[in-house]
């Protein structure tokens, strides 16, 4: 979907945000240092620059600008633990476009970016097409036939998110993280059950025709399974 820089020096956080990022389709280059950001920025095209500011060779605000510098008509979002207001107002002065203060769920992170990346490339996020299904991610609408299925904001979240990577196996993990919350500590049930209402939902108004399949994966996840052409 998008070219993103992640800069980032925690080895943890850097991971898991690089899967994160990939399994939703990205192309991602990590690095952990903010000369290395800046060098890879000048010699490689990117869509979108994910950076930390405490860095350490180089402060993460003059990275951000010479990001900026470099390419004046791409994103580039703060991700940091600095949060008081001056931080803020001078991240954004920097030449940032948007500023989150760790720890942010991931669910929230990638409709940031979404949006970002829409607003960049001056189009509406494209409508998804699975068979006779149809996914309109502006209107929020699900359809069949013309037809919209009534779906409840998880059930629709949860569809988007298999579709946007259908033939792909998402874990369980990532889908409470992207759907709920990164830090959700509750059972994981109530996947199954929101799992369990979609298929009977997507069953009741397409039947199996033509229609994609929510396939369990023992022990991992899922995967939406497109329909044979």
């Amino acid at each position: 979907m998008a070219g993103i820089l992640l800069v980032e020096d925690d080895e943890a956080i850097g991971e898991m945000l690089r899967t994160s990022l990939v399994q939703h389709g990205h192309e991602v280059v990590w690095v952990t240092q903010g000369r290395a950001a800046v060098r890879t920025g000048a010699r490689q095209s990117w869509d979108l620059a994910l950076l930390d500011l405490g860095l350490p060779d180089l402060d993460g605000t003059e990275v951000c600008r010479e990001l900026r510098a470099q390419c004046p008509g791409s994103v580039i979002v703060v991700l940091t633990a600095r949060g008081q207001e001056m931080d803020v107002i001078v991240g954004l002065e920097a030449g940032a476009d948007d500023y989150l203060v760790k720890p942010v769920p991931l669910g929230e992170l990638h409709a940031r970016l979404r949006a970002h990346l829409r607003r960049v490339s001056g189009q509406a996020a494209p409508d998804l097409a699975l068979g006779r299904l149809r996914i309109d991610s502006v209107a929020r609408r699900v359809t069949v036939d013309g037809a919209e299925i009534a779906l409840r904001a998880k059930e629709f979240e949860l569809l988007l998110r298999l579709a946007a990577v259908a033939g792909q196996a998402v874990s369980r993990e990532d889908l409470m993280a992207d759907v709920w919350d990164a830090h959700w500590f509750g059972s994981t049930k109530t996947l199954d059950v929101h799992i369990a209402a979609l298929r009977r939902k997507l069953a009741d108004a397409g039947g199996s025709r033509e229609m994609p399949e929510i396939v369990t994966l023992r022990r991992h996840g899922y995967r939406l399974e497109a329909p044979a052409s």
